[in-house]
C-alpha cells in the first residue's frame, strides 16, 4: 500500500447495560499507549433518525501514519487484549479501513 495516513473507523451499537464510558476510557488508554496511533477521536450520534442510524450510536476513528503502522497496531498485544473486551460489549459493528482523500479543509483558511 502507498504512503500517507490511514483511518480505522468503527461504528458500534452497544449491548444493553454496558458502561460505554468504561469502553471509551479503555480506548483512550489504548490510543495513548500504542505509539502507532497518530490520532484518536470518537463521537456519539446526536440526532439522526433511527431508520438512518440503524441502532448504531457511537463512532470511533483511529488515524495512523501509514498502512504499516496500522498493521503493527492490529497485532500489538495491548490492542489484542482490548479488542476481546470491546467485542464482548457490542451488539453490532461496522469496521471500515481507508486512506482518506481530502477534498476541503477549513483549517487552510487564508490569513
Amino acid at each position: 500500500m502507498g504512503g500517507g495516513d490511514m483511518k480505522h473507523l468503527v461504528l458500534v451499537k452497544f449491548k444493553e447495560a454496558i458502561s460505554v464510558q468504561e469502553i471509551i476510557e479503555g480506548m483512550e488508554r489504548l490510543a495513548s499507549e500504542v505509539e502507532y496511533v497518530k490520532a484518536f477521536e470518537w463521537g456519539q450520534d446526536v440526532g439522526s433518525e433511527e431508520l438512518l442510524r440503524q441502532g448504531f450510536t457511537h463512532v470511533f476513528i483511529l488515524t495512523f501514519g501509514s498502512h504499516e503502522d496500522f498493521m503493527a497496531y492490529s497485532s500489538h498485544p495491548s490492542h489484542l487484549e482490548f479488542a476481546g473486551k470491546f467485542m464482548a460489549t457490542i451488539e453490532k459493528v461496522i469496521v471500515f479501513d481507508y486512506t482518506p482523500v481530502l477534498m476541503k479543509s477549513m483549517d487552510e483558511k487564508l490569513a
